[in-house]
């Protein structure tokens, strides 16, 4: 059987409850989306950047530092030009002391395979030092417009919770949240989407102490509806 029918089987993705969820979560994003400076562009390679430096890392650590950064070196060349020990006491606050050496090194794949510019395709990306999956689908949705959807903690968790799916330990690994994250995204506006998602489990979804009170899919939330269920057992 297709695995996107398994997971429909398994979590009742019901075309009803999808089509709720994503009208709930997109009335959310048009009052709460939050704002920083990479989202305010649709340059490729500042984007690129942006998603490097946010690998398990804070997006509010990460805003100044990544705007001095675009700010010194705007381009590729720019990047690749600069000394080594420059970039890395600026990165330096951020941790992931191999960060600098790996996004230096995937600018200067770009510079000499890519004229210079931003590979389009995921599997190109994937082959760029420190890019994984999630980093790759979500330059090419962001920079390119594509319909690439993308799991981190934040989505799985709410994936989790709201469909009753079970990812696993690691959970960027989970086939089934993959395909599930592929389902669940609507076919237009995926980038938007998946901002939806990530601040929706930053904010809302939170792994501990999750605003359940004031979530707009607590009436269809099947971790809430069980947590209600075991409080009035108690």
């Amino acid at each position: 059987m297709n695995p996107i029918f398994l997971v429909m089987e398994r979590s009742q993705l019901s075309k009803t409850k999808l089509r709720w969820f994503r009208r709930q979560l997109k009335a959310w994003a048009a009052k709460n989306l939050r704002d920083f400076p990479w989202r305010r562009t649709a340059d490729p390679y500042a984007i690129f950047v942006a998603e490097f430096l946010l690998q398990k890392t804070n997006a509010s650590q990460v805003a100044p530092i990544y705007q001095t950064l675009i700010a010194r070196y705007p381009t590729p060349s720019a990047l690749v030009a600069a000394p080594y020990e420059e970039i890395a006491n600026l990165l330096q606050p951020l941790g992931l002391s191999f960060r600098t050496e790996r996004l230096r090194q995937s600018m200067q794949s770009i510079q000499e395979n890519f004229q210079g510019k931003i590979p389009r395709r995921e599997a190109q990306l994937l082959k760029m030092p420190g890019v994984g999956k999630y980093t790759a689908r979500s330059i090419c949705a962001h920079a390119f417009g594509q319909s690439k959807a993308v799991l981190d903690t934040n989505v799985a968790r709410i994936f989790e919770r709201f469909f009753g799916l079970q990812g696993g330990r690691i959970k960027s690994r989970s086939r089934e949240l993959w395909t599930a994250a592929e389902l669940i995204a609507p076919s237009k506006k995926v980038g938007a989407w998946n901002l939806t998602l990530l601040d929706f489990g930053a904010m809302v979804c939170t792994a501990k102490n999750p605003r359940c009170f004031e979530c707009s899919l607590q009436p269809q939330c099947d971790f809430y509806s069980k947590a209600n269920d075991e409080s009035r057992l108690d």
